[in-house]
């Protein structure tokens, strides 16, 4: 799957650092091959979870409350609630920047 993803997240953040959009995509690797993990459902919980424990406490080193990221995650899938496809690499960088965490990617 061939995609410039620094396009779709610079629909929702015009000044994104393409570095860091480089260092995410480097980051999930061969996920992105395959379409169906490329893509965040906002409606499976199982896979919110996920992002969640895996994205936000394991990889961005986050302490802060499950209802507190649960609630970040909530605010990333709402302001992407136009768009029928919701791209991985776009949301995590949503939520790295959301808590000031894109320099673990640049």
């Amino acid at each position: 799957m061939s995609e410039d993803w620094a396009v779709d997240v610079k629909k929702y953040a015009p000044n994104a650092d393409d570095k860091a959009i480089a260092g995410i995509v480097r980051y999930l690797g061969i996920a992105l091959h395959n379409r169906d993990s490329a893509l965040v459902s906002f409606s499976d919980r199982g896979e919110l979870v996920t992002v969640r424990d895996n994205f936000l406490k394991k990889k961005l080193g986050l302490t802060v409350s499950d209802a507190e990221l649960d609630k970040a995650i909530a605010a990333v899938g709402e302001r992407l609630k136009s768009d029928r496809t919701k791209n991985r690499v776009t949301v995590y960088y949503l939520l790295a920047e959301q808590f000031g965490k894109l320099s673990a990617f640049g």
